[in-house]
């Protein structure tokens, strides 16, 4: 199948920085969103680091197969799933320990969410509220599950729509890069097929348009992924754009 791809990211209406970051990279079939925490400078160090060590892993990887791996590979999973939880788990050492070396940066951490598109598969990775949706057969579907204080209050209470709005905790993030040592990288199998395309954003995308809102604007693009990324953030913006926002659009084809 053919892949096509666009990525574009806007700081939104009410901050005075951008720390998402956003990384193509084509080569390798690895698309990545992630969006840090921390404020000031510390979130956008956090993310850049995050998305250009992954980012790094796969092009070393690639040019050596036979590169010692810095975390043992787990022999339950394929190999580009060990690969994107190798690489995710690098990513949240390398903030983790930036954040502790450094006073700056006490206390940064970032989300993130990739996908891959892999000889044994594609799959799609993340830690925090960063999602992964796919469009297809004229709907929107989220692969991912939130790392958030509001999802796992869902999981025992049920909340009306205006209940969710409030929720005094809505920002809280449960799991993120560089909040330990360790993290836990979730990682969904997908299945691509002629037609669909995968969205990876920020929440400041999915916190401010809703899912059939943000159908609409992936139907409306048409072919053109750029101006759908574009009409994404202008929707986003729209509505309030309280938040930095970043999409990544994947489409596969015939």
């Amino acid at each position: 199948m053919k892949i096509r791809y666009a990525g574009s990211t806007h700081v939104g209406m009410k901050r005075s920085h951008n720390e998402d970051n956003f990384f193509l990279l084509a080569e390798e079939n690895l698309y990545i969103v992630a969006d840090g925490m921390g404020g000031h400078a510390s979130g956008e160090v956090a993310s850049q680091i995050a998305v250009e060590t992954l980012a790094n892993f796969f092009i070393d990887t690639s040019r050596d197969r036979e590169i010692t791996w810095p975390f043992k590979e787990d022999r339950s999973l394929s190999y580009d799933e060990n690969r994107l939880v190798t690489g995710v788990k690098l990513a949240n050492r390398r903030v983790f320990e930036t954040a502790q070396s450094d006073p700056r940066y006490r206390g940064m951490g970032t989300t993130m969410v990739c996908l891959v598109c892999g000889a044994s598969g594609a799959f799609l990775g993340h830690v925090g509220d960063s999602r992964g949706y796919v469009v297809k057969n004229g709907a929107i579907n989220q692969i991912s599950e939130d790392h958030s204080l509001l999802n796992d209050y869902l999981k025992v209470h049920k909340l009306t729509p205006e209940e969710i709005e409030h929720f005094p905790h809505k920002n809280v993030i449960v799991r993120a890069l560089g909040m330990k040592e360790t993290v836990v990288v979730d990682v969904h199998r997908v299945d691509p097929k002629p037609g669909e395309i995968y969205l990876l954003c920020s929440d400041g995308l999915s916190g401010m348009v809703h899912d059939p809102e943000i159908l609409s604007a992936v139907k409306d693009g048409g072919s053109d992924l750029e101006k759908i990324c574009q009409n994404l953030i202008a929707k986003a913006n729209a509505n309030g754009g309280v938040d930095n926002v970043t999409v990544v659009l994947v489409e596969f084809s015939d």
